[in-house]
């Protein structure tokens, strides 16, 4: 099956998101399993019952930041730019963004919690379900830079919060937040929901299907964006000593027990 991933992004002098269809190093094999698992698997019917499994929120009741420590061990097989656990990820977008966007905490704590959906794995469920870049079920999988699917089972300006999205760590993260009662703004949790839709976000894919109100959301998208691809290349965060600056975050927009 050849696999239709993104392009590369260039940074700092490091490369991101380099697919190699043809290599044979562990990584790119590991890679590419991860996505041809998840084109042939993710229908809509498996979708809805992705839904109906996780969005009891029956698996666990616990406060953001005991969650989030669960991926201390956690490696993200569909990424081809890390080779750490995705706790320092975590943090490490967070302070990018909080570096770039020291006016909006909001979004800091969005860059904390932004795969913290990825938990799901840890509890079992495959990694072709859970990581990498999503598409919507219900058309045509997305190929070409600049080629957008037909419409399929949707309604053209149906709006992108209206597409079924290939279950992943994004969508899950979402409906949690949305469950609890988070105060987060609307622009974080929409940047949250869609952050691994690069086909419509960073290449103009699905347009077709874009409402007024997506347009003016998708900055928010690519304010979490920026700064978690290119957090990449930062330095391993102390952890302990910003442990105090976020729970003063989750006490404001996510407090208390999360249920899972």
């Amino acid at each position: 099956m050849k696999l239709d991933l993104e392009p590369s992004f260039e940074n700092e002098g490091k490369t991101y998101r380099t697919y190699d269809e043809a290599a044979e190093d562990p990584v790119q094999l590991r890679v590419r399993n991860h996505y041809y698992n998840q084109h042939r698997l993710q229908t809509v019917d498996f979708v809805k019952s992705m839904h109906k499994k996780w969005l009891k929120f029956s698996h666990a009741k616990m406060p953001i930041l005991e969650c989030l420590d669960i991926l201390s061990s956690f490696l993200d097989e569909s990424d081809p730019d890390v080779d750490e656990a995705n706790l320092f990820h975590a943090y490490q977008t967070a302070e990018r963004i909080r570096k770039a966007h020291p006016d909006k905490p909001w979004m800091h704590l969005a860059g904390l919690v932004h795969d913290l959906g990825k938990v799901m794995s840890v509890w079992g469920e495959e990694q072709w379900a859970v990581t990498g870049d999503t598409v919507s079920t219900g058309t045509p999988i997305w190929r070409t830079i600049g080629t957008t699917p037909k419409n399929g089972i949707y309604e053209k300006n149906c709006g992108i919060d209206n597409l079924l999205m290939t279950w992943s760590h994004d969508e899950y993260m979402y409906q949690v937040l949305k469950n609890h009662g988070s105060t987060l703004p609307e622009e974080a949790l929409y940047a949250i929901r869609f952050h691994s839709f690069y086909p419509y976000h960073s290449h103009g894919g699905y347009k077709q299907f874009e409402s007024l109100e997506n347009e003016k959301m998708k900055p928010a998208i690519m304010m979490l964006n920026d700064c978690d691809l290119y957090s990449k290349n930062d330095e391993t965060p102390n952890i302990e000593n910003l442990k105090p600056y976020y729970q003063s975050l989750v006490d404001q927009y996510i407090p208390g027990d999360v249920a899972w």
